[in-house]
């Protein structure tokens, strides 16, 4: 099957084309075609982006929920609708992301990951889930159930990728064993990410040195930038081989330091993630995160016992355009953001760019960053 895409405005990591094509043979992209390339005339389908953005599918890193349902409910159904659901932000490959809670029950949510993978359902491709926690610190709790917490547990770890991959896991690196437990995690090919932590600048070079790179939801729940102590957020900037997660809905952070992020840290360290609840996608309301109840007002989710923020209502491709607005930066390194980092991170092999022997996981954009089209795998799985 040969399916051209013509009249693109391609954008790929470095790269940016007008009037570009893309041949796409079965579930890989065969070729790309710049402005004046003679088109060839053999496919099967032909598909006018219209001049609109053509990018890379999106890959979220970090997601909870998404139209009522969150992936801790362990219900096929709450795992087959974020499937869904999120191919119409342009996600294409997804981490469903669990929280704090008892093993049995990430142990369930699992299994229904495992059962959807084998279902086949024409949603987005999950490779493996996030944990956030259990393994987190109690004065840096958030919205995270604190009577769940417990210490890093390499074999509890290593029972629940059993039942289905886990690519990474968001954790506090001061809690006791948790540097050594970096390492444990490496070795089992999970990639460690620290978070809901107190950690001082020397306590994260201690996890460094056991090979951390990541920093899940940057600036929130962690030890902030201080002059006595420069903690996590410093950790961000000081540390150029550190990946961050941000959640740019202008209230986790506000617009003055995601511009400032990108202008220290630079595009290639940064992965855009949702963080998104059970209420994205749906209106304001009463809702529940990790058995807690949740107001969200305006869009914004908060705990109801004392307005902590808990989690958010955010769309990837509204992150997209927010930071597009906030810094101005070219949208061939924006879109770094998106998912070439996050498929860097995790070892994802195959995706996050729009270039010849690449998996065919595709989104076309509009004007305002509203998603038009979603392809995975060579297949439009959803469109406007």
């Amino acid at each position: 099957m040969k399916t051209l895409l013509k009249n693109c405005r391609l954008i790929s990591p470095d790269t940016e084309l007008e009037c570009a094509a893309i041949l796409i043979r079965d579930e890989r992209i065969a070729r790309i075609y710049a402005p004046g390339d003679a088109l060839p005339g053999d496919a099967d389908r032909v598909v006018d982006a219209g001049g609109n953005m053509v990018v890379p599918g999106f890959i979220d890193v970090h997601c909870h929920g998404r139209s009522g349902l969150d992936f801790s409910d362990a219900t096929l159904e709450a795992v087959t609708r974020m499937g869904l659901k999120k191919l119409e932000e342009g996600v294409t490959t997804l981490l469903p992301t669990t929280l704090t809670l008892a093993e049995e029950t990430l142990a369930a949510a699992l299994a229904t990951a495992a059962e959807y993978v084998k279902s086949g359902v024409k949603g987005c491709r999950i490779p493996g889930v996030h944990l956030e926690g259990p393994y987190i610190n109690p004065k840096f709790i958030g919205a995270q159930n604190p009577d769940y917490v417990r210490p890093p547990d390499i074999e509890e770890v290593k029972r629940l990728a059993k039942i289905f991959p886990v690519c990474k896991i968001s954790y506090a690196v001061e809690m006791p064993g948790a540097a050594e437990f970096t390492a444990q995690l490496l070795a089992e090919g999970i990639t460690p990410s620290c978070v809901h932590s107190a950690a001082t600048f020397r306590q994260f070079l201690a996890a460094h040195d056991h090979g951390m790179r990541n920093l899940s939801h940057f600036c929130n729940q962690m030890s902030p930038l201080h002059h006595r102590d420069i903690g996590l957020v410093g950790a961000g900037f000081a540390c150029d081989d550190v990946y961050i997660e941000l959640i740019c809905d202008k209230l986790h952070i506000c617009p003055d330091m995601i511009d400032l992020v990108f202008e220290l840290k630079g595009c290639d360290r940064i992965q855009l993630i949702s963080d998104a609840m059970r209420a994205s996608g749906m209106p304001d309301g009463n809702y529940t995160l990790g058995g807690l109840p949740v107001v969200v007002s305006d869009g914004a989710a908060r705990l109801a016992s004392n307005g902590a923020l808990a989690g958010s209502t955010l769309q990837i491709c509204d992150a997209f355009r927010n930071v597009s607005e906030i810094t101005g930066m070219p949208l061939s390194d924006l879109v770094k953001t998106t998912s070439w980092n996050q498929a860097c991170a995790l070892g994802l092999k195959d995706l996050g760019r729009l270039e010849p022997g690449y998996l065919a996981d595709i989104v076309i954009l509009d004007s305002d960053f509203k998603v038009l089209k979603t392809m995975v795998n060579g297949e439009f799985r959803w469109e406007r």
